[in-house]
């Protein structure tokens, strides 16, 4: 019985050396087996939830005296209430001109951050400083929404006492909360971006009498193009989604994902007609970022 036991596991033993020794020479094989969780995570979790907006947004909601139901034959008319709607395309335009004012404001302080711990501060200070810009993203995100709504407090905000005047509540309050989240997502691209670029192109292009605004221009925007755009899609996209921090600081000033929380509960199709919104406004600005090459260098 003893011998019988050790040649099955023997057998064992040698089948799972050939197996072993199978999946090692198809490099095939191994990655399958190393991307197979991520990729059913991706596709049951990401593309089933997207599926699910999808289709709940052909739904829609009939009232038949007090009781309200759900009726799931499909039709558009939750797409043509999003589109004919005013209210709708206002609060559309109005996220979009804050997402691209919040990338505006990310970009302009970036650069000169960015620029300066990759150039010109030592390797010690460097180390420092990109502690220093990714240490806000250790706290809370609604601590620090909270936190900024107390210093933007028109009466007696940190700001108004230091500076003498402050955006205080509303858009601009949005969108000087939501620059200030999101700009390590920012920092961090550029600051890459600029490691990479060879000190021997600044210098070359000194020696060439470039000025500092031609050299930035002609030699440093265009090789930093591709993490540019990688930081605008970080920083675009975040506040595009958000509706938290307008929440604290909008008032009746909506935001698209503002209204779509408050659709939630009471027409969940329409909320999911709307949804779809941000994800074609995102899919439009990935392939306008395509068309400038920028996404083939990163």
């Amino acid at each position: 019985m003893g011998r019988r036991l050790d040649g099955d596991q023997g057998l064992t033993r040698t089948a799972r050396q050939r197996a072993a020794r199978f999946v090692s020479s198809h490099r095939g094989i191994r990655l399958g087996g190393l991307l197979a969780g991520p990729l059913l995570w991706i596709v049951g979790a990401y593309i089933g939830a997207l599926i699910a907006l999808l289709v709940t947004s052909l739904y829609h909601n009939e009232t038949t005296g007090l009781l309200t139901q759900m009726v799931t034959e499909p039709g558009l008319d939750n797409y043509r209430t999003v589109v004919d709607s005013p209210v709708y395309r206002d609060v559309a335009l109005r996220t979009v001109g804050a997402a691209l004012a919040v990338t505006a404001i990310d970009l302009a302080i970036a650069l000169p951050v960015a620029f300066y711990m990759a150039k010109v501060a030592s390797t010690r200070s460097r180390r420092r400083l990109v502690i220093a810009v990714t240490m806000p993203l250790w706290a809370g995100y609604l601590v620090k929404g909270y936190a900024w709504r107390a210093m933007l407090n028109p009466e007696s905000g940190l700001i108004k006492e230091v500076v003498g005047a402050t955006p205080g509540y509303g858009l601009w309050g949005t969108i000087t909360t939501l620059s200030y989240l999101w700009l390590p997502y920012m920092v961090i691209p550029i600051y890459a971006g600029l490691d990479r670029l060879p000190n021997s192109l600044l210098e070359a292009s000194t020696d060439l009498g470039g000025t500092a605004g031609r050299t930035f221009r002609s030699v440093v925007l265009p090789l930093l193009l591709p993490s540019i755009v990688a930081g605008s899609i970080f920083t675009f996209s975040l506040s595009l989604g958000d509706f938290y921090v307008n929440r604290i600081f909008g008032g009746t000033t909506q935001f698209i994902g503002n209204n779509i929380y408050s659709n939630f509960g009471v027409n969940l199709p329409l909320a999911a007609a709307y949804a779809t919104v941000p994800v074609l406004i995102m899919a439009a600005y990935l392939l306008l970022a395509r068309a400038t090459g920028a996404l083939k260098e990163l």
